[in-house]
């Protein structure tokens, strides 16, 4: 898989902001990336070390539309993954993407 393409973005929400004071981060990451792409990812293009990769799909919430005669898609499919950097990393920085 194309390493630069694992990452998609950034999980914003209260609990992933709790989380970066214990160094662990939440990434959108893409549907076929495993955990060894998300951590050659992020020392490549991101220059971090990374001890711990935990990865979670989520599925899509749908909701029936009566009027329609058919089905809403309320949430999109995503993976996820939660990412805990070493001790001695620096901090990560998502808008700092590297190419070589």
């Amino acid at each position: 898989m194309d390493l630069s393409r694992v990452i998609l973005g950034q999980v914003v929400t209260e609990k992933a902001e709790n989380l970066k004071g214990r160094r662990t981060y939440t990434l959108r990451v893409d549907q076929h990336a495993t955990k060894i792409d998300v951590k050659h990812a992020l020392k490549q293009f991101y220059d971090v070390d990374v001890t711990h990769v935990r990865v979670m799909c989520t599925r899509p919430k749908t909701r029936a539309v009566p009027a329609l005669g058919g089905t809403m898609e309320k949430r999109h499919r995503m993976k996820k993954a939660l990412v805990t950097l070493a001790p001695k990393s620096k901090v990560l920085d998502i808008t700092s993407f590297k190419t070589r």
